[in-house]
Parts: structure tokens; C-alpha cells; sequence
């Protein structure tokens, strides 16, 4: 019978150590459409109520992701049996949360672009129309969607770790949520000013998220795509517009 101590051995390892570090950055990069989501929200709300708003939907996100965990199992026979067919497409429970979570994420982002666009998304008629609530619930489904992201690429990287060190990986993979998401929960107050005081790196942010909207349907219709080639365009995009900004200030001091 394992004990308590033999369930965090595992740290005392330097396999486990490190597995622990590439876990945790991988769960703070896989953190950022999230944060990103969560700061566009709260940016509806009145600024007395956007901090609450951030706080709660990041401890919600947390705490959804620590009861997949300890549902692991049950989660993995989900992309295992098809519930049904369409021409020659089949559909796991796991590619409907990616097919509805995609036309949601999509449906909200565009929304955001039109706001934005007609001038709309600031005036107090908008903020007074989002109530505190809807923030929420609109933040615990997105978390609910990127859960299944994180928690699938945290038990894929941690399956061979049993052979390599002795002990319990769970804890490696509790442990880098929980790190991932107090750094998330420090750094999410600051981005959601950086994004929000600035349209265009807004604008850059939305369309960020309608891609990751139309990779989650692609995803859902069984076709894999490299995440990684939506996070390198989000960033050389986020570098050029870092530069104009750059550029207008000088042309106007």
C-alpha cells in the first residue's frame, strides 16, 4: 500500500524535476489563448468588477482541470468509441467538446471583432449589457474546452515517466497545473492591460483565437494540427505590431 510519502518520491528524482519544469511552461504556453479569452471577457465588464472576474474564471479553470485529473481514465476512452458517423467522418464525445467549443470560441471572437470594428465594444450601453455572471460562464466553458487540451498533452507526456522514475506522475502533473496557474492568476491582471489599452494588439489577440477556434473544429473532423505554428504566427505578428507602435510614438515625440 503506497503512502503519502511515496506519492511525492518522485520529486526527490531529477527525472522528476524536470519533467515537473517542461510540464509546467507547457501548461502555461498551452495557459495563453485562455488568458487571452479571459482577458477579452472581462474587458466588457465595469473595472471595479474585471479583477474578480479574472480571479474566479482562473480558480474555476483550476478546479475543472484537478477533477478531469482525477477522472483521467474516463477522459481518455472518450476519443475511443465513435457515438456516431457522418459521410466518413465518426464522432467521439471528445470531437463534439472540440467541434462546439471551436463554433463558440469563433462565434464569441468575431462578435468581439464586429464590437470593435462598429466602435461599439467600449460604451456603456456594452459594459451594462455583460452582466458579472455571463463573464463567468462564458469563461467556465472556454476553460472547460482548453481543460481537455492540457490535461491529454500532460498525461501524454507523462506516460513513460513510471519506467524512468519511481513514484506516483499524477503528483508531477497536480503540481504544474497548480504552479501554471498562480503564475497565470499574476501575470493574467497585467495582459489584460496590455491587450485591452491597445486595438490593434486586440484585434491580433481575436484573430489569434479564431485560429485556435478553427484548429479545435479541424481537430474535431480528426484532422491534427500543429498548435505550435498558430503560437509562432500569433508572436511574429504580436513583434511586428510591437514595432509600428515603436514607430508611431518616435513620428510623434
Amino acid at each position: 500500500m503506497s503512502t503519502f510519502a511515496d506519492y511525492f518520491s518522485i520529486l526527490g528524482t531529477s527525472v522528476g524535476l524536470t519533467y515537473l519544469l517542461i510540464l509546467t511552461l507547457l501548461e502555461i504556453v498551452l495557459g495563453i489563448d485562455n488568458i487571452i479569452f479571459i482577458s477579452i471577457i472581462t474587458d466588457n465588464l465595469p473595472k471595479n468588477k474585471q479583477r474578480s472576474a479574472r480571479l474566479i474564471g482562473l480558480s474555476l479553470a483550476l478546479l475543472i482541470r484537478i477533477v478531469m485529473l482525477s477522472l483521467v481514465s474516463w477522459i481518455m476512452t472518450l476519443d475511443r468509441e465513435p457515438l456516431f458517423s457522418v459521410s466518413s467522418y465518426s464522432f467521439t464525445a471528445h470531437s463534439l467538446v472540440l467541434l462546439i467549443g471551436g463554433l463558440f470560441l469563433i462565434y464569441k471572437s468575431v462578435g468581439e471583432m464586429h464590437a470593435s470594428v462598429k466602435g461599439t465594444a467600449h460604451d456603456t450601453k456594452s459594459k451594462a449589457n455583460t452582466t458579472f455572471s455571463a463573464a463567468v460562464t462564458q469563461i467556465v466553458i472556454v476553460d472547460f474546452i482548453f481543460s481537455f487540451d492540457s490535461v491529454i498533452s500532460a498525461i501524454g507526456m507523462t506516460n513513460d515517466i513510471a519506467h524512468e522514475a519511481h513514484g506516483n506522475p499524477l503528483v508531477i502533473i497536480v503540481l504544474s497545473v497548480l504552479i501554471s496557474m498562480l503564475v497565470m492568476m499574476l501575470f493574467s491582471g497585467p495582459i489584460s492591460k496590455f491587450i485591452n489599452e491597445r486595438p490593434t494588439i486586440k484585434m491580433i489577440a481575436l484573430s489569434f483565437l479564431v485560429a485556435i477556434g478553427v484548429m479545435l473544429i479541424a481537430e474535431g473532423f480528426g484532422e491534427h494540427m500543429q498548435k505550435g505554428y498558430i503560437y509562432f504566427a500569433l508572436v511574429y505578428a504580436l513583434i511586428v505590431e510591437m514595432l509600428n507602435l515603436r514607430m508611431r510614438k518616435n513620428q510623434n515625440k
